[in-house]
């Protein structure tokens, strides 16, 4: 940890850098011991990235792709893979005034749904927000990071009641429509609906429990673990695609088994009083 605090001091001395901040398992002490190191550099522009550069290299002792902004995507935004003393270091940018921008939509309940390498579910935006509750600060010259966490430390019920309601609407929505495609034997298509079906629980449940929840990985076996998961919802949502098959008989079957699935958690998040209506 000396080592990161030392080495986020540096980077908060780059150009347009606000803070550095540790995310990912490290953060949440559900790392294993060959996880990444991942560092949310938060920055406004301009963000000095030659400085940045110049710094990778003497870490890693050698030349190093660091990107500008943008260049991962429009919502990991960029940053850079290094390898320090043997760990794999991940740089990963965030700009200051959208994680801000973010926080006021979580605060009014909007949320965005964006397109990224990487996240076959998509980026929801108010992720910006949870990774700043979840993270460990490493430095932060101007205070700033450490009152947005004071801030993201109480999830907004606005932004409950909006992912609860979404799910309510959208999940049975979206298997009414996977029928079509089981029809046809559409493995593709239906296995599509049920992932949407399945991330809208995950996020709901997440919601109703004022818990943050990131990205995909995990976040089914997180939600099980929440107050008002069905019983064995981990290893049911599973299931529905260990046991898809290609034909309609089959498809119908697991379309059967996530109704079931999806019935049982919005009647529980009925109780939530949410609007079950599309947001």
């Amino acid at each position: 940890m000396d080592r990161l605090v030392e080495i986020a001091e540096r980077l908060a001395e780059v150009g347009g850098v606000v803070g550095v901040c540790l995310g990912g398992s490290r953060a949440r002490g559900t790392h294993s011991p060959d996880s990444d190191y991942d560092l949310g550099l938060y920055y406004r522009p301009p963000l000095d990235t030659a400085a940045l550069r110049l710094l990778a290299a003497e870490l890693t002792g050698g030349p190093v792709e660091v990107t500008e902004p943008g260049g991962w995507g429009p919502w990991v935004d960029g940053g850079g893979w290094l390898t320090v003393d043997g760990h794999h270091v991940d740089w990963i940018y965030r700009d200051m005034d959208r994680v801000h921008r973010v926080w006021r939509q979580c605060r009014a309940g909007r949320f965005e749904i964006g397109a990224q390498p990487g996240h076959p579910l998509g980026v929801y935006s108010h992720a910006y927000a949870g990774e700043v509750a979840l993270g460990r600060i490493l430095a932060d010259p101007g205070g700033e990071l450490r009152t947005l966490r004071e801030r993201t430390r109480f999830y907004p019920e606005p932004l409950r009641a909006a992912l609860v309601g979404n799910a309510r609407w959208e999940a049975p929505f979206v298997l009414a429509n996977a029928r079509k495609g089981a029809a046809r034997g559409d493995a593709f298509h239906v296995a599509g609906c049920l992932f949407r079906a399945v991330g809208l629980l995950v996020h709901a449940l997440h919601a109703h429990a004022r818990s943050w929840v990131l990205n995909e990985k995990g976040a089914v076996r997180a939600a099980g673990e929440l107050p008002g998961a069905p019983s064995d919802f981990a290893g049911r949502a599973h299931a529905l695609f260990s046991a898809l098959g290609t034909t309609p008989e089959t498809l119908a079957a697991a379309l059967d088994d996530a109704d079931r699935l999806v019935a049982e958690v919005c009647d529980f998040l009925a109780t939530c009083h949410a609007p079950s209506r599309p947001i």
